[in-house]
Parts: structure tokens; C-alpha cells; sequence
């Protein structure tokens, strides 16, 4: 893609996202930040926080799992080197509010390398996400969560293991795709 063409998608995912009525309502989402060639998210992040929403972002830990801090612009975002300098992600500056910190959120937008039908969410295999979905599943809370993908990204299936929860929903360019079927393991 060029671009012209992830910007327009970037835009267009904003567009889907935010007129999810789980993001509507929304008073606290934990989200991300892109990075790479995934869906752009700054567009999504500036206008949730533009509606009055608490932004709360990751920031990865040693141990790979993720604390988090409140996002307050583009400016309050800092590059942190992780994996001996081979990754480097914005992480938002400021208070670590540590990894319970999203436990707070209404909606839980995670990032993924694809979903599938049954909405089952393929992550990058660091775990983190794991992490994030076994806090949320012991402190008996459920947050709304949310995919955020390109249209090629929803497939038929992708492998699933004993300790993988599944999504609520795909949000991509072209639509939005729920999940919560007999078949969806949820």
C-alpha cells in the first residue's frame, strides 16, 4: 500500500471504530499505538480523547506483559527500545498506572495479525494480549473487545490454543464483523 492508501485507511478504521456503540459509550478504552504496517490508530486515539475519553496505552514490561498510561496527544508519546534494541514502540510518557490499569477500560481495542470466523484473534505470539485477556477474565470484568484489522486480515481460521479467548469484534476499513455465535467459544 502506499501512503496515501494507509492514511485513507487509518481513516477510514477511525470511522468504523467510533461509531461502535461500545465506543460510544466508552468513558475509559485502552488502546494502542500502530506500529509497522498495521491499521493506523493515532486518527482513532485523537478522536476518542477529543470525545472526552481516558486513552490508556501499553507500555511493554520486561516480561512482556503491559502496564499502562494515559495518552494525551501525539506530543505525549515517547520511542522505547525493547527485545535488545530490535523493536522500538511509542509508549505514552508520564505515570505508570501498572498492568491492572486495564481493568478500568469499557472497551479493550487489541492488536492482531489477523481474526477469524469464529472471532478468534491471532496475535504477534509475545503474549501480552494473553496477558491483558487472563487480568480482564480474573477480575471478572468485560470490556467490549475489539480488533482493529485490514479487510485481508479476517480469514476462515487460525490455529487456537486452551488459553485463547475470543473477540467481540473485527473492526476493518470496509465494515465491522461481531462475533458471539454457538461456534465462536465465547
Amino acid at each position: 500500500m502506499t501512503a496515501d492508501d494507509v492514511q485513507a485507511h487509518a481513516a477510514a478504521l477511525a470511522r468504523r471504530a467510533l461509531a461502535l456503540p461500545e465506543l460510544a459509550g466508552a468513558r475509559t478504552v485502552a488502546a494502542y499505538v500502530s506500529v509497522g504496517s498495521e491499521p493506523g490508530t493515532t486518527a482513532l486515539l485523537d478522536a476518542l480523547r477529543a470525545r472526552g475519553v481516558r486513552v490508556l496505552l501499553p507500555a511493554l514490561l520486561p516480561d512482556n506483559d503491559l502496564a499502562w498510561g494515559v495518552y494525551r496527544g501525539p506530543e505525549s508519546l515517547k520511542p522505547a527500545r525493547h527485545g535488545g534494541g530490535r523493536m522500538t514502540l511509542l509508549e505514552p510518557a508520564g505515570e505508570r498506572l501498572g498492568p491492572d490499569a486495564v481493568t478500568e477500560a469499557d472497551a479493550v481495542l487489541l492488536p492482531g495479525l489477523s481474526v477469524d470466523a469464529r472471532g478468534m484473534r491471532l496475535g504477534r505470539g509475545g503474549g501480552s494480549y494473553d496477558r491483558v485477556l487472563a487480568r480482564l477474565e480474573r477480575a471478572r470484568v468485560r470490556p467490549a473487545l475489539v480488533v482493529l484489522l485490514y479487510d485481508g486480515e479476517v480469514v476462515e481460521r487460525v490455529p487456537r490454543e486452551p488459553h485463547d479467548r475470543p473477540v467481540d469484534a473485527v473492526v476493518t476499513p470496509s465494515g465491522v464483523r461481531r462475533f458471539g455465535g454457538p461456534d465462536s467459544g465465547a
